[in-house]
Protein backbone atom coordinates (compact mmCIF):
# COMPACT_ATOMS: atom_id res chain seq x y z
CA UNK A 1 0.00 0.00 0.00
CA UNK A 2 1.06 3.59 -0.51
CA UNK A 3 1.67 5.95 2.37
CA UNK A 4 -1.44 6.84 4.35
CA UNK A 5 -1.22 10.51 3.36
CA UNK A 6 -0.81 9.85 -0.39
CA UNK A 7 -3.63 10.05 -2.91
CA UNK A 8 -4.29 6.63 -4.44
CA UNK A 9 -6.11 5.88 -7.70
CA UNK A 10 -7.53 2.34 -7.71
CA UNK A 11 -8.61 0.66 -10.94
CA UNK A 12 -11.55 -1.71 -10.57
CA UNK A 13 -11.37 -5.00 -12.46
CA UNK A 14 -14.82 -6.55 -12.83
CA UNK A 15 -13.92 -10.23 -13.18
CA UNK A 16 -16.08 -12.04 -15.75
CA UNK A 17 -18.75 -14.43 -14.49
CA UNK A 18 -17.31 -17.32 -12.48
CA UNK A 19 -18.28 -21.03 -12.46
CA UNK A 20 -21.72 -21.87 -11.16
CA UNK A 21 -23.21 -18.40 -11.70
CA UNK A 22 -26.01 -17.71 -14.23
CA UNK A 23 -23.81 -15.76 -16.67
CA UNK A 24 -20.84 -18.16 -16.67
CA UNK A 25 -20.01 -19.32 -20.20
CA UNK A 26 -17.68 -22.21 -19.39
CA UNK A 27 -14.39 -20.39 -19.95
CA UNK A 28 -12.60 -19.58 -16.71
CA UNK A 29 -9.35 -19.11 -18.63
CA UNK A 30 -10.99 -16.30 -20.60
CA UNK A 31 -11.97 -14.51 -17.39
CA UNK A 32 -8.44 -14.81 -16.04
CA UNK A 33 -6.87 -13.57 -19.26
CA UNK A 34 -9.20 -10.57 -19.37
CA UNK A 35 -8.45 -9.66 -15.75
CA UNK A 36 -4.72 -9.77 -16.45
CA UNK A 37 -5.07 -7.63 -19.58
CA UNK A 38 -6.99 -4.97 -17.66
CA UNK A 39 -4.37 -5.05 -14.91
CA UNK A 40 -1.64 -4.43 -17.48
CA UNK A 41 -3.58 -1.57 -19.04
CA UNK A 42 -4.22 0.17 -15.70
CA UNK A 43 -0.61 -0.31 -14.66
CA UNK A 44 0.74 1.24 -17.86
CA UNK A 45 -1.70 4.13 -17.44
CA UNK A 46 -0.28 5.01 -14.02
CA UNK A 47 -2.82 3.68 -11.54
CA UNK A 48 -1.62 3.19 -7.95
CA UNK A 49 -3.52 0.01 -7.08
CA UNK A 50 -6.00 -2.52 -8.46
CA UNK A 51 -9.18 -4.07 -7.08
CA UNK A 52 -10.84 -7.28 -8.31
CA UNK A 53 -14.55 -7.86 -7.82
CA UNK A 54 -16.94 -10.60 -9.03
CA UNK A 55 -19.42 -8.04 -10.38
CA UNK A 56 -20.61 -10.27 -13.23
CA UNK A 57 -21.83 -12.99 -10.83
CA UNK A 58 -25.34 -11.50 -10.67
CA UNK A 59 -27.63 -12.21 -8.96
CA UNK A 60 -25.42 -12.22 -5.87
CA UNK A 61 -25.60 -14.46 -2.85
CA UNK A 62 -25.94 -12.70 0.49
CA UNK A 63 -23.11 -13.06 2.97
CA UNK A 64 -21.25 -16.07 1.57
CA UNK A 65 -20.25 -17.79 -1.66
CA UNK A 66 -19.28 -21.33 -2.62
CA UNK A 67 -15.77 -22.75 -2.89
CA UNK A 68 -15.92 -22.43 -6.68
CA UNK A 69 -16.09 -18.61 -6.34
CA UNK A 70 -13.27 -18.56 -3.80
CA UNK A 71 -11.16 -20.68 -6.16
CA UNK A 72 -12.06 -18.54 -9.18
CA UNK A 73 -11.28 -15.26 -7.42
CA UNK A 74 -8.00 -16.64 -6.11
CA UNK A 75 -7.05 -17.63 -9.66
CA UNK A 76 -8.04 -14.15 -10.86
CA UNK A 77 -6.00 -12.53 -8.12
CA UNK A 78 -2.94 -14.59 -8.98
CA UNK A 79 -3.33 -13.76 -12.68
CA UNK A 80 -3.50 -10.05 -11.86
CA UNK A 81 -0.51 -10.30 -9.52
CA UNK A 82 1.54 -11.92 -12.30
CA UNK A 83 0.53 -9.14 -14.68
CA UNK A 84 1.12 -6.17 -12.37
CA UNK A 85 3.29 -5.21 -9.41
CA UNK A 86 0.65 -2.83 -8.06
CA UNK A 87 -1.01 -3.40 -4.67
CA UNK A 88 -4.15 -5.49 -5.10
CA UNK A 89 -7.51 -5.44 -3.35
CA UNK A 90 -10.28 -8.03 -3.26
CA UNK A 91 -14.05 -7.69 -2.94
CA UNK A 92 -16.45 -10.62 -3.21
CA UNK A 93 -20.14 -9.90 -3.62
CA UNK A 94 -22.24 -9.77 -1.73
CA UNK A 95 -20.69 -9.23 1.70
CA UNK A 96 -18.63 -12.42 1.34
CA UNK A 97 -16.02 -10.74 3.48
CA UNK A 98 -14.31 -13.75 5.03
CA UNK A 99 -13.95 -15.29 1.61
CA UNK A 100 -12.42 -12.04 0.35
CA UNK A 101 -9.88 -12.06 3.18
CA UNK A 102 -8.95 -15.68 2.44
CA UNK A 103 -8.51 -14.91 -1.26
CA UNK A 104 -6.44 -11.82 -0.43
CA UNK A 105 -4.15 -13.87 1.80
CA UNK A 106 -3.76 -16.61 -0.81
CA UNK A 107 -2.79 -14.25 -3.64
CA UNK A 108 -0.75 -11.73 -1.67
CA UNK A 109 -3.25 -8.88 -1.88
CA UNK A 110 -2.91 -5.74 0.22
CA UNK A 111 -6.51 -4.91 1.12
CA UNK A 112 -10.13 -5.99 1.00
CA UNK A 113 -13.28 -3.96 0.48
CA UNK A 114 -16.11 -5.11 2.71
CA UNK A 115 -19.83 -4.55 3.12
CA UNK A 116 -21.95 -4.53 6.27
CA UNK A 117 -18.95 -3.87 8.52
CA UNK A 118 -21.11 -2.06 11.08
CA UNK A 119 -24.84 -1.83 11.81
CA UNK A 120 -27.36 -3.63 9.61
CA UNK A 121 -29.26 -2.82 6.46
CA UNK A 122 -31.42 -4.24 3.71
CA UNK A 123 -29.47 -4.78 0.50
CA UNK A 124 -30.82 -5.80 -2.88
CA UNK A 125 -29.45 -9.28 -2.09
CA UNK A 126 -31.53 -9.40 1.11
CA UNK A 127 -31.25 -8.56 4.78
CA UNK A 128 -27.75 -8.12 6.19
CA UNK A 129 -28.67 -8.23 9.87
CA UNK A 130 -25.33 -8.61 11.65
CA UNK A 131 -22.33 -6.30 11.68
CA UNK A 132 -19.30 -8.05 10.24
CA UNK A 133 -16.54 -6.22 12.10
CA UNK A 134 -16.21 -8.44 15.16
CA UNK A 135 -16.24 -11.84 13.43
CA UNK A 136 -14.25 -10.59 10.42
CA UNK A 137 -11.33 -9.11 12.33
CA UNK A 138 -11.14 -12.17 14.57
CA UNK A 139 -11.01 -14.30 11.44
CA UNK A 140 -8.27 -12.05 10.04
CA UNK A 141 -6.22 -12.66 13.18
CA UNK A 142 -6.99 -16.40 13.08
CA UNK A 143 -5.61 -16.87 9.56
CA UNK A 144 -2.61 -14.59 10.06
CA UNK A 145 -3.80 -11.87 7.70
CA UNK A 146 -3.37 -8.83 9.97
CA UNK A 147 -1.33 -7.00 7.32
CA UNK A 148 -4.32 -6.96 4.94
CA UNK A 149 -6.10 -3.63 5.25
CA UNK A 150 -9.90 -3.35 5.47
CA UNK A 151 -11.76 -0.66 3.54
CA UNK A 152 -15.40 -0.66 4.66
CA UNK A 153 -18.41 0.87 2.88
CA UNK A 154 -20.50 3.23 4.96
CA UNK A 155 -24.27 2.99 4.33
CA UNK A 156 -23.46 0.96 1.26
CA UNK A 157 -24.94 1.44 -2.19
CA UNK A 158 -27.81 -0.69 -3.54
CA UNK A 159 -29.37 -0.75 -0.08
CA UNK A 160 -32.13 0.66 2.09
CA UNK A 161 -30.97 2.28 5.29
CA UNK A 162 -34.31 2.73 7.01
CA UNK A 163 -33.04 0.54 9.86
CA UNK A 164 -30.32 3.09 10.62
CA UNK A 165 -32.08 6.25 9.48
CA UNK A 166 -31.47 7.83 12.89
CA UNK A 167 -27.71 7.18 12.68
CA UNK A 168 -25.98 10.12 10.92
CA UNK A 169 -23.46 9.32 8.22
CA UNK A 170 -20.69 10.82 10.34
CA UNK A 171 -21.54 8.57 13.28
CA UNK A 172 -21.64 5.48 11.07
CA UNK A 173 -18.21 6.43 9.69
CA UNK A 174 -16.80 6.95 13.18
CA UNK A 175 -18.11 3.53 14.18
CA UNK A 176 -16.39 1.93 11.19
CA UNK A 177 -13.10 3.47 12.26
CA UNK A 178 -13.64 2.66 15.95
CA UNK A 179 -14.30 -0.97 15.03
CA UNK A 180 -10.93 -1.21 13.31
CA UNK A 181 -11.29 -0.51 9.59
CA UNK A 182 -8.40 1.14 7.80
CA UNK A 183 -10.57 3.21 5.49
CA UNK A 184 -14.18 4.30 4.98
CA UNK A 185 -15.72 4.03 1.51
CA UNK A 186 -18.36 6.59 0.50
CA UNK A 187 -20.55 5.90 -2.54
CA UNK A 188 -23.61 7.07 -4.39
CA UNK A 189 -26.81 5.06 -4.33
CA UNK A 190 -25.77 2.58 -7.04
CA UNK A 191 -22.81 1.45 -9.13
CA UNK A 192 -21.69 4.34 -11.31
CA UNK A 193 -23.61 6.97 -9.30
CA UNK A 194 -21.44 9.78 -7.94
CA UNK A 195 -21.16 10.17 -4.19
CA UNK A 196 -22.44 13.46 -2.81
CA UNK A 197 -19.49 15.75 -2.18
CA UNK A 198 -21.14 16.80 1.09
CA UNK A 199 -21.19 13.14 2.19
CA UNK A 200 -17.47 12.76 1.50
CA UNK A 201 -16.77 15.98 3.39
CA UNK A 202 -18.88 14.81 6.33
CA UNK A 203 -16.97 11.54 6.55
CA UNK A 204 -13.64 13.40 6.18
CA UNK A 205 -14.57 15.46 9.21
CA UNK A 206 -15.52 12.39 11.23
CA UNK A 207 -12.52 10.05 10.79
CA UNK A 208 -8.74 10.24 10.95
CA UNK A 209 -8.02 7.35 8.59
CA UNK A 210 -8.41 7.02 4.86
CA UNK A 211 -11.54 8.30 3.16
CA UNK A 212 -12.34 6.51 -0.09
CA UNK A 213 -14.70 7.51 -2.90
CA UNK A 214 -16.14 4.29 -4.26
CA UNK A 215 -18.51 5.08 -7.12
CA UNK A 216 -19.27 7.48 -9.94
CA UNK A 217 -15.83 9.01 -10.42
CA UNK A 218 -15.11 10.76 -13.73
CA UNK A 219 -12.43 13.15 -15.03
CA UNK A 220 -14.97 15.96 -14.66
CA UNK A 221 -15.84 15.41 -10.98
CA UNK A 222 -12.55 14.09 -9.59
CA UNK A 223 -11.41 17.57 -8.57
CA UNK A 224 -14.47 17.99 -6.33
CA UNK A 225 -13.42 15.05 -4.18
CA UNK A 226 -9.66 15.52 -4.33
CA UNK A 227 -9.26 17.79 -1.27
CA UNK A 228 -11.39 15.63 1.04
CA UNK A 229 -10.54 12.03 0.05
CA UNK A 230 -7.47 9.83 -0.06
CA UNK A 231 -8.48 6.84 -2.19
CA UNK A 232 -10.40 6.99 -5.47
CA UNK A 233 -11.88 3.72 -6.75
CA UNK A 234 -12.93 3.96 -10.40
CA UNK A 235 -14.55 1.31 -12.57
CA UNK A 236 -17.64 2.26 -14.55
CA UNK A 237 -16.21 5.38 -16.18
CA UNK A 238 -13.30 3.36 -17.59
CA UNK A 239 -15.65 1.14 -19.60
CA UNK A 240 -17.09 1.86 -23.03
CA UNK A 241 -19.97 4.37 -22.70
CA UNK A 242 -19.36 4.46 -18.94
CA UNK A 243 -21.25 1.19 -18.36
CA UNK A 244 -19.59 -1.19 -15.90
CA UNK A 245 -20.45 -4.33 -17.88
CA UNK A 246 -18.81 -3.11 -21.11
CA UNK A 247 -15.17 -3.67 -22.10
CA UNK A 248 -12.51 -1.25 -20.88
CA UNK A 249 -12.03 1.79 -23.13
CA UNK A 250 -8.31 2.76 -23.26
CA UNK A 251 -9.18 6.34 -24.21
CA UNK A 252 -11.32 6.72 -21.09
CA UNK A 253 -8.53 5.23 -18.99
CA UNK A 254 -6.12 7.82 -20.38
CA UNK A 255 -8.59 10.66 -19.85
CA UNK A 256 -9.14 9.73 -16.22
CA UNK A 257 -5.46 9.47 -15.41
CA UNK A 258 -4.78 12.77 -17.20
CA UNK A 259 -7.25 14.41 -14.81
CA UNK A 260 -5.54 12.78 -11.83
CA UNK A 261 -2.10 13.92 -13.02
CA UNK A 262 -3.33 17.50 -13.36
CA UNK A 263 -4.55 17.43 -9.77
CA UNK A 264 -1.21 16.02 -8.63
CA UNK A 265 0.50 18.97 -10.30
Amino acid sequence: MTQANAKMIVGMIHVQALPGTPRYRGRLDSALTQAALEAELYTRAGFDALLIENMHDVPYLCGSVGPEIVAGMTAAGLAVRRASPLPLGVQILAAANREALAVALACGAAFVRVENFVYAHVADEGLMPTAEAGPLLRYRRQIGADTIAVFADVKKKHSSHALTADVPLSEAARTIEFFGADGVVVTGGATGDPAAVADVQEVRGAVRGRVCVGSGLTPDNLAQYWPCADVFIVGSYLKRDGLWSNPVDPERVANFMAAALRLRG
